[in-house]
Parts: structure tokens; C-alpha cells; sequence
């Protein structure tokens, strides 16, 4: 028997189990409260699904496709991001100890435990959504979940265009940097989109080369077949166990790859994909935490010390330098909207300063009767220094793209 067969075989029996309870419920309530209207007794039928097979009251968020993260700050406090923007729902636990049950169902089946001296977890669901549990005495005002909920669908660069995240010409030209090999840094802040766009950068590379992304918790969805995923594993209780984004960014490098994509840099990693990304490994891609491409440089430098080698500072600068070669600026406007707002290169180094090129920047210009912020990347009349790499991969990108008029308002 393949995996794939016992894996279906597996999803039938789950699904032939949880219709066998469902009709139990039904069964029962019926036969206690038969005299209760019907739609009232299918409310409470719903409820005791929902704590039996699901997360509880928020497993109606859950389900709705509209929101894409449920936040539950207390037990009365339960939001949920939609469209961009938090919103308060009408959604209440009974109280702390429902709370804590939920949390308990989440986090058993993942082999994982919470208690006061493991007050918090950050994991991935079954379905890929990302769920992150901290109870006191960490949590001081009761225990909170957070779910980053998996997209169901494969979102491509049409898509970020149509949303209006980037245009096309933009799209052209981080489709040629991707194919020209280019190392590439998205940089942005916290549900700024990062991951997202990191996926739809990776979409771009051939399919024949062999890819190998690296994540704290598997999030990109690449489409093609030639892909190793590696997974960061926290270290059990007793403190054994853990394989941390380093050690899988050093064993990546015996694994063969072409393309190294590290879903986030995030400390002494950092420099290990430095090194990665000198060494051969052209063409590899990674996020993190900065709002600006300066602060991209500052981060580096203090997540390359991390690494614990004593580099002087102007060595470590002369790494990123030539290891990045471009940075793109994510952001999540004030009207929740998610977009690129520059796009960077890296332009070697004069005495100690990494030099930095700005090609694309958002202009912002004024907003529509919904809200929602108008503006576009405009060009910075800047001719890229990294057009011969792009040009050497056989891409012919037409030169008025890069004059302020180039890329226009074009979706």
C-alpha cells in the first residue's frame, strides 16, 4: 500500500467517525429534548459538534473564508482580521477553562503540552494554518490563541496584480530577477504579506531546478515538483530533540540545492544564508522583520553577530553586500491593504556603508470613496546595476520601465 492510499484510506476512516458522532448528537438530543423547536435543537447540535470535532465557538471563524486570522485575547475578547482590519466579533468561551479546553484540544493531537512551566506553543494545524497558545502565568490576563488561518488557494502574481499589491511590469521585472538568479530579501512587518509574496516569487523558478525552502513552520505552497521541504523542531520537555533554522540552513547545503528559500531569517540563520548565498547558491530567497531596506542592513548585521563569530562589522557588511541583491518592501497599509512599496538593490560598499539603489518606490495618491488607499510603484529613473546578470539570463527587460513614467498605473 502507498502513503498516498493509506493517507485516503486514513481521511475516510476520520470522515466516516465523525459522521457516526454527528448522528449520535442528533440521536440524543433528539430523544432528551424532543419537545424544543427544531432549529433550536439544531443550534445546540451544531455546538456540541463544534466541541467535539472542532475548536469550539470559534470554529465558525474559522470556517468562513472571509477571515484569514482569529485572535482570542481573552475569554470574551475574540477577534478576527478581515479584509486587512481587526474586528471585534460576537463570539465569547464560557470562561478561562473553556478557553484552556479548546487550547488543549489544539495542541494534544500536535503531540504538544502546556502547562506553567511550558506556558506557550507555536505550531502548525493539520490544514497549514499557524496557531500560537500562551496561557498564564505568561498570559496575565487568561489564555490566548492566535490562528493564522492557511489559504485553500494558490495565490500567483496575477492575483497580487489584481488585488493591487504590485502591476504587472512589476511583476515582469521580480519574474526576471528570479530568473536571473538574484538573491532576494522581502522585508516587512508582522501580516505584512511576506510569506505570501515569497511564495509568488518562488512560483517564478523553472521547475527543473531543485529547490529546498527551510521554515519554523511549513507556510510556502510551491507548485513545483522538484522541492525538499525542511521543518525547524522544537525541543521536547526535557530540552532534547530541537533542529533549529541553522542546522537545517548548514545540512541544506549538502542536500544538492539550487534555490535555498528560508521562510524567515531570525538570528545566528542569518548568517549561514550569508554564506549560503556567497557560495554558489545564486538565485535563493528569505524574509524578515524590517520596515525599512536600510533597517534590512542593520538586522542583518546584528543577526549575523548572533551566529557567534567575532566578524569585524565591516566584514559582515561586505557579506551582505555581496550576498543580497535585491530587497523588496512589503507593507500592510492603514486601510489593511498589503503591497509592495520599494524595490531595492544592493550596490556594493563605500568605505563602511552598504550602498543602497532604490528603483521602485510607492507613491501614494489620496483615497477612493471606499477607502482605500489609491497609489502605485513608480520608477526612481534609476538604471539597475543588476541588469547585465538579468540580461546574461537571456531577459530583455525594456528600459523605460525604469523611468518614472514606466510602470505606470497599468493593473
Amino acid at each position: 500500500m502507498t502513503a498516498d492510499h493509506a493517507d485516503l484510506l486514513n481521511r475516510r476512516h476520520e470522515a466516516a467517525a465523525q459522521c457516526e458522532i454527528e448522528l449520535r448528537v442528533r440521536e440524543e438530543t433528539k430523544a432528551v429534548m424532543g419537545a424544543v423547536p427544531e432549529g433550536l435543537r439544531e443550534d445546540l447540535n451544531k455546538q456540541v459538534i463544534e466541541e467535539l470535532l472542532g475548536y469550539g465557538p470559534i470554529q465558525r471563524l474559522l470556517d468562513d473564508p472571509s477571515i484569514s486570522e482569529v485572535m482570542v485575547n481573552r475569554a470574551d475578547r475574540v477577534y478576527v482580521e478581515r479584509n486587512g482590519k481587526s474586528v471585534l466579533t460576537d463570539v465569547v468561551f464560557e470562561d478561562d477553562a473553556h478557553v484552556r479546553r479548546i487550547i488543549d484540544h489544539i495542541v494534544v493531537p500536535l503531540g504538544l503540552h502546556l502547562d506553567a512551566d511550558n506556558p506557550l506553543i507555536d505550531a502548525r494545524l493539520p490544514d497549514g494554518s499557524r496557531v500560537n497558545a500562551v496561557i498564564p502565568p505568561v498570559a496575565v490576563g487568561g489564555p490566548c490563541i492566535t490562528i493564522r488561518k492557511f489559504g485553500k488557494g494558490l495565490l500567483g502574481a496575477p492575483d497580487l496584480v489584481r488585488f493591487g499589491a504590485f502591476t504587472q511590469p512589476i511583476s515582469d521585472f521580480l519574474r526576471a530577477c528570479v530568473l536571473g538568479r538574484l538573491n532576494i530579501v522581502v522585508a516587512g512587518g508582522t501580516g505584512s504579506g511576506k510569506t505570501t509574496l515569497l511564495n509568488v516569487l518562488s512560483s517564478f523558478i523553472p521547475s527543473e531546478e531543485r529547490i529546498v525552502t527551510i521554515e519554523d513552520a511549513a507556510e510556502l505552497k510551491l507548485a513545483q515538483d522538484h522541492v525538499i521541504t525542511l521543518e525547524a523542531k522544537r525541543a521536547k520537555p526535557d530540552g532534547k530533540g530541537e533542529v533549529t533554522i541553522r542546522e537545517l540552513v548548514k545540512n541544506s547545503l549538502r542536500m544538492r540545492p539550487e534555490r535555498i528559500i528560508v521562510g524567515e531569517v531570525r538570528g545566528g540563520d542569518c548568517l549561514d544564508m550569508l554564506q549560503a548565498m556567497n557560495t554558489g547558491h545564486d538565485g535563493s530567497m528569505t524574509t524578515l522583520h524590517a520596515n525599512t531596506p536600510r533597517d534590512v542592513i542593520s538586522r542583518m548585521e546584528t543577526m549575523a553577530l548572533m551566529g557567534g563569530i567575532d566578524f569585524p562589522i565591516r566584514v559582515i557588511r561586505e557579506q551582505i553586500a555581496a550576498a543580497i541583491h535585491v530587497i523588496v518592501q512589503q507593507s500592510r497599509l492603514r486601510d489593511g491593504s498589503r503591497r509592495v512599496i520599494s524595490i531595492t538593490e544592493m550596490g556594493g560598499m563605500e568605505g563602511d556603508k552598504v550602498v543602497l539603489q532604490e528603483l521602485f518606490r510607492f507613491v501614494e495618491d489620496g483615497v477612493d470613496e471606499n477607502g482605500r488607499i489609491k497609489g502605485e510603484l513608480r520608477a526612481c529613473n534609476l538604471r539597475p546595476r543588476l541588469l547585465p546578470r538579468i540580461e546574461a539570463a537571456g531577459i530583455k527587460l525594456p528600459l523605460e520601465m525604469f523611468h518614472p513614467t514606466g510602470p505606470g498605473p497599468r493593473r
